[in-house]
């Protein structure tokens, strides 16, 4: 894989090797690249789904391609019964669950004036609650199991997907950038709360990157241009920006970076409009 300029992606030393990663809506974007990524690390990965069963099986023989074990895994994260049977499975298959990404997100933009309930209210499902679910199955494992030191030097690993418009607003996505305002606290409690535990709860928040939810910001060079304007560093960032960024934070190499957001946004959150002095 290449970036835009042409330059080719740093692969991921083996930093996760022996752990088990569940990637939650892994069959495309960014939870592909990360699925991907911690495979390559060195992680054995459950690639969830909730539609496209085919491409999720694609990313899963992408993933044994570097010598781990994965298996793709239909479940609707904003489902309880659904989740719960997901982890439940994944314990059964891999013994345990060492790293979970929940990733899973989607949009459904409208003015604030003209947005249905049923838009609000799925947007926070799948984004908020969804990712307080899969936590919550993945922190049972962690405290039943404990600390294996020769796997971790944690009980285990939450890193949240989150968003730069967890402290940007957005008009016209008024559900959306709810719901990654809502995953920084969760994200932040969790942590709090479960870092006595052992467990280190983090987030990562990209900014604007090439993943299909939003090609018509970057799919034509008069897009692309208006977008650049947004990032200082004067790119737009690749999926694999984002699965780097993951691995990483769940890896031993991170330990003691607890309850953080990490954003990887070439520079979004600095402001821009203010470069020239406001």
């Amino acid at each position: 894989m290449t970036s835009p300029a042409g330059q080719p992606h740093p692969g991921l030393p083996p930093i996760l090797r022996g752990q088990k990663a569940l990637v939650t809506g892994a069959n495309s974007g960014i939870g592909k690249a990360t699925a991907i990524g911690l495979g390559r690390a060195g992680a054995d990965v459950v690639v969830n789904y909730v539609f496209g069963r085919e491409a999720a099986e694609e990313v899963v023989e992408e993933i044994k391609s570097y010598g781990v074990r994965a298996y793709a895994h239909e479940a609707d994260v904003s489902d309880e019964g659904q989740v719960t049977a997901m982890v439940g499975r994944m314990v059964e298959e891999f013994g345990t669950i060492d790293v979970l990404v929940a990733n899973a997100g989607l949009q459904r933009d409208a003015a604030a004036t003209e947005m249905t309930l049923d838009q609000w209210n799925k947007v926070l499902d799948v984004n908020l609650t969804g990712q307080f679910l899969c936590a919550r199955e993945a922190a049972k494992e962690f405290v039943r199991r404990g600390v294996v030191p020769e796997v971790s030097r944690s009980a285990g690993k939450i890193v949240c997907m989150s968003s730069v418009h967890q402290v940007i607003p957005w008009a016209g996505h008024v559900n959306y950038a709810a719901s990654k305002g809502g995953v920084l606290m969760m994200m932040q409690t969790l942590a709090q709360e479960l870092a006595p535990k052992g467990i280190r709860v983090n987030a990562v928040a990209p900014g604007a990157i090439r993943t299909p939810i939003n090609r018509s910001a970057w799919e034509t060079p008069e897009a692309e241009a208006e977008l650049l304007k947004l990032i200082p560093y004067r790119r737009v960032g690749d999926p694999e920006d984002i699965a780097r960024a993951v691995a990483v934070l769940a890896s031993d190499l991170m330990d003691y970076v607890v309850g953080t957001t990490v954003y990887v946004d070439g520079g979004m959150t600095l402001f821009p409009g203010f470069a020239t002095g406001g």
